[in-house]
């Protein structure tokens, strides 16, 4: 008898454990909970009057709760530093970030759904015409502390003196730095970059040149790599079909394409 409970027990032990559902695996509450940038028109737009969300990742979010068959939630951070503490404490089951090496230390990146083109805005009067004549002496450059684009002017330029802001300004503020010559540049994602300059009649400029190209990916909590299987494979989905196209074109986005895949 002993030898038969024996041989039971090694063959309960060594079965392979049932893999979780993914329904189980990215919404472990029933609800998919999800956490982005909320002032990053290349994620969103926040309705300030509704509190309504549109844009790629609400349409992605919605579409993964529909097809995983939950309710969602969509809440909007104000910076990278929020996304990472949703994730943190558990109070999202994923986000959408920019990849960044540093950020990598502190969650994990899986598909990638938009490459975010990167241009400086000028003064419509600057003599700066490429993204190659900003690293230079005498230049200043503004970037706001911790966005993507602030971590690469920080690290990469060798010339130029940069600039790093708490917050991002008001249209208006950052009218006044570039056309006083405060500062030279502001290093921004595109799409910003874009918004900024149609809405300042004229004083504005984008440059017309991405001076970093970068994937936007959804990311999970460290150590929660078991979520990579579904989410990639809803994205490989949605790519090919072109969603996600779609997604952009609706939103008016000039300033991204649809990602080639994982970063």
């Amino acid at each position: 008898m002993r030898i038969v409970i024996a041989s039971l027990l090694a063959c309960l032990l060594s079965a392979p454990v049932a893999a979780q559902s993914p329904v189980t695996t990215l919404a472990p509450t029933g609800t998919l909970r999800a956490v982005f940038l909320g002032s990053n028109p290349v994620h969103g737009r926040v309705d300030p009057q509704t509190g309504v969300v549109t844009g790629p990742v609400p349409d992605l979010v919605k579409e993964l709760a529909r097809r995983l068959g939950v309710p969602f939630t969509i809440l909007p951070a104000p910076d990278a530093a929020g996304v990472i503490a949703a994730l943190k404490n558990h109070t999202a089951d994923v986000g959408f970030l920019a990849y960044d090496e540093t950020r990598a230390r502190e969650v994990d990146y899986s598909a990638a759904f938009i490459v975010m083109h990167n241009s400086y805005l000028v003064s419509a009067a600057s003599k700066i015409q490429t993204s190659a004549d900003v690293d230079r002496g005498g230049i200043t450059v503004a970037a706001v502390k911790g966005q993507t684009q602030e971590l690469f002017v920080s690290s990469r330029l060798k010339h130029a003196r940069v600039r790093v802001l708490s917050t991002m300004p008001a249209q208006a503020e950052v009218e006044r730095m570039l056309t006083s010559g405060e500062v030279d540049a502001f290093a921004i994602n595109r799409q910003r970059s874009l918004d900024a300059q149609a809405a300042s009649g004229s004083k504005l400029r984008a440059l017309a040149d991405s001076f970093l190209d970068v994937d936007q990916c959804f990311v999970v909590a460290r150590g929660d790599g078991h979520k990579f299987g579904p989410i990639e494979g809803f994205m490989a989905d949605v790519r090919e079909s072109g969603f996600v196209k779609a997604s952009i074109e609706r939103a008016g986005l000039a300033g991204v394409d649809v990602s080639s895949g994982r970063k």
